[in-house]
């Protein structure tokens, strides 16, 4: 039962990581998206999307440096490149939804748009969560399965190896 609650275990504090990172880029995305409204003409989705790209350069960091430092780390071009894969994904999500909202039932007050722009990002954040610990960032075998790998590899080639015979005669 050990090995099923130390799993819990790791889950927890991976969510719990995964929502530091995220929270922090909520703030990013939305500090972002707030200042580029209020300093420039864009509309409400573009201010949006700049301010999504920020949050997932922000959030890549992140997650690679803290989050998920321990997961394996070959193939980093790959793993960039599938970030960036379902990171696009998320923000169509993301701003979909906020651009339901604006254009589709003309909610676009400044209050209005924080509230559809945080309900994307929740929603995308799930999908988020569940692509990135799945596809991008990997885990690396747990050290218990690696020796256990080990042992059945010696006791193979223990087996492998010639014996003397006897002869009798």
């Amino acid at each position: 039962m050990e090995g099923g609650s130390s799993g819990l275990q790791r889950l927890v504090r991976e969510v719990a990581k995964f929502g530091a990172v995220g929270g922090a880029g909520i703030l990013v995305n939305l500090g972002v998206f707030n200042l580029v409204r209020h300093l420039t003409e864009l509309p409400v989705v573009r201010a949006s999307v700049i301010a999504t790209v920020v949050a997932i350069v922000f959030n890549y960091l992140g997650f690679r440096y803290w989050t998920y430092r321990d997961r394996d780390k070959g193939g980093r071009t790959k793993e960039l490149t599938l970030f960036l894969l379902f990171s696009a994904v998320g923000l169509v999500i993301e701003n979909g939804l906020l651009y339901l909202a604006t254009y589709g039932f003309g909610w676009d007050s400044p209050l209005q748009s924080n509230v559809f722009k945080f309900v994307g990002i929740g929603v995308a954040t799930l999908f988020r969560f569940w692509s990135y610990r799945s596809w991008v960032f990997k885990a690396l075998p747990a050290r218990e399965t690696v020796a256990d790998a080990e042992a059945i590899l010696e006791q193979a080639a223990d087996s492998a190896e010639p014996k003397p015979t006897q002869r009798v005669f």
